[in-house]
């Protein structure tokens, strides 16, 4: 209690900064600033420092590392899931010893991903269960984790999504949305009926402005289980078609898997499991 002029004042009794406890205040910076992975971690965090007791440099490197390690693993998460890529195939997941044919070295040198950032095109083309698309999936994987804009999508889902947006007007924001990304990922080619009706635009026609646009930008890679001389009959239009093959594979980098399927191995080696009874 003060006095002014012979009257008594009493001084406000709110709370100050060092009223609150440290910890509680600490908590409460975190949440502000959003680092939600150092607040959800705090006790032990504050634990092995206690145990370790490292200098002021190596506590903030320790936690702050931690916490950026978090949000890049949830970005990476961000990027899959937004880019169409339903599977999580890796390399380190393949099955080399089965594709003896395959050139390791070469696969190995492209999952490096320099070929997309010098905008060339990568064809693989291979029968069924050959693991062409286990390579581009993997491809994709390695694209999100390294931050480069990438969208998978089969080649009759692509085109369907296209064809929609002839009859909800929304078809060049759909084209301009399928030619941005640094790596386009254009699985089975071949595989699956595109459609072919007689008031539409054909398959080769919508396929083709997507490649046109993205020629010399951006990378594309593409599967097929047709042989590329093929493409006329499956995408409706010969004459485009060998528009798209000249933009897109006559000077991609080009691999051809001539090996077993392991689809078909998988099913033989289960039904010698099972037993003559099955």
């Amino acid at each position: 209690m003060a006095k002014r002029n012979g009257t008594a004042r009493i001084k406000p009794q709110g709370r100050g900064p060092g009223d609150e406890p440290v910890l509680a205040r600490l908590r409460r910076h975190l949440e502000f600033l959003g680092l939600t992975q150092t607040l959800a971690e705090l006790d032990a965090q504050l634990a092995w420092a206690t145990r370790e007791r490292p200098g002021a440099t190596a506590l903030l490197e320790h936690i702050l590392g931690a916490e950026a390690a978090h949000k890049l693993e949830q970005r990476i998460t961000r990027r899959i899931d937004t880019s169409g890529l339903a599977e999580r195939k890796t390399l380190e997941a393949f099955d080399w010893a089965f594709q003896p044919g395959l050139d390791k070295a070469l696969v190995l040198e492209l999952a490096r991903l320099d070929f997309v950032h010098r905008h060339e095109n990568l064809v693989i083309t291979g029968a069924n269960g050959t693991g062409k698309s286990h390579l581009l999936k993997a491809f994709g994987l390695r694209a999100c984790e390294q931050g480069i804009p990438m969208r998978y999508a089969r080649c009759v889902d692509l085109l369907d999504d296209l064809h929609a947006g002839l009859a909800d007007g929304t078809y060049a924001r759909r084209l301009k949305s399928w030619a941005r990304p640094e790596l386009l990922i254009i699985d089975d080619v071949g595989l699956g009926q595109v459609k072919k009706r007689a008031d539409e635009p054909t398959a080769a026609h919508t396929l083709y402005n997507l490649i046109d646009r993205r020629h010399d930008r951006v990378s594309t890679a593409v599967t097929s289980n047709i042989a590329l001389s093929d493409w006329g009959r499956y995408l409706g239009d010969a004459t485009l078609t060998a528009a798209i093959l000249d933009r897109l594979a006559m000077h991609a980098i080009r691999i051809d898997i001539d090996g077993p399927s392991w689809r078909q191995h998988v099913a033989k080696t289960r039904a010698i499991d099972r037993g003559p009874a099955a």
